[in-house]
């Protein structure tokens, strides 16, 4: 008699005090069987600030843990970064690209930005070609090496040379 009361009171002080039933479980020596399955939420939306990739460049500082969207033109996936500790993304689950510097004359990659997507984001756009013009949106994650890093999280074709190239042969 005296354990079931001594349980009781302990239920009490712990739904007094908000603890959880498996806390008063642990503390009674009892086990817990969980019967109902976890909620899972998704996140929510960002809003990312719509940036110039030179910007960023320039000033990785200002960027960092910062979601911002970039406009440019894919000029090719890489490896470049991967593996790399101080920032790590492991290549056997990310892939880097690159794309194009609009502040040069000839086709110049810009390669100070580190822009990371997941493999199975990039499978979705292994038809991509260089000079295809993209939009990605991202967290820029650390600036290692004074460069920005950026995981990405969403990522669109605006316009590709493919799709053009199609259209005027139909005509």
């Amino acid at each position: 008699m005296k354990k079931n009361n001594i349980i009781a009171g302990t239920l009490l002080l712990f739904a007094f005090c908000g603890l959880s039933s498996s806390s008063l479980m642990a503390a009674t020596g009892t086990t817990v069987t969980k019967t109902s399955a976890a909620v899972q939420t998704k996140p929510a939306a960002y809003t990312y600030t719509p940036v110039k990739a030179l910007d960023v460049v320039k000033n990785p500082n200002a960027y960092l843990n910062k979601r911002i969207k970039i406009t440019a033109k894919f000029d090719k996936f890489s490896s470049l970064g991967l593996d790399y500790k101080p920032a790590l993304r492991s290549s056997e689950k990310y892939i880097t690209f690159l794309i194009r510097r609009d502040d040069a004359q000839n086709d110049i990659p810009l390669s100070e930005l580190k822009n990371f997507m997941k493999r199975e984001m990039a499978e979705k756009y292994i038809d991509l070609e260089t000079d295809d013009v993209i939009e990605y949106s991202g967290l820029v994650f650390s600036n290692a090496l004074g460069d920005a890093w950026l995981d990405v999280e969403d990522f669109k074709i605006i316009s590709s040379k493919t799709k053009n190239n199609s259209k005027n042969s139909a005509k």
